[in-house]
């Protein structure tokens, strides 16, 4: 699943679009290196967001096409 699309469903980023302006700005690293919208979410991958005061910090636990708001949250486990 796309980086953008993954941010989306898993509601860490609100919407799509400004989850791929975040990549494009160079907000949004994986694995210790930015990111593009495009890159292949795995499971076991670390992201960090720097949006706003403090950044998120997030390891990707499973990788669901759909999820509902209550779901939503257990695609990812937050670190620091």
């Amino acid at each position: 699943m796309r980086l953008d699309k993954y941010l989306k469903i898993s509601r860490i980023i609100k919407r799509r679009t400004i989850a791929n302006e975040a990549c494009d700005a160079g907000r949004v690293i994986v694995n210790g290196k930015p990111a593009r919208a495009s890159y292949d979410v795995k499971i076991g991958d670390v992201i960090e967001i720097s949006l706003g005061a403090h950044p998120i910090k997030a390891e990707v636990v499973s990788i669901n096409e759909y999820a509902k708001k209550d779901e939503a949250s257990l695609m990812y486990k937050m670190l620091s």
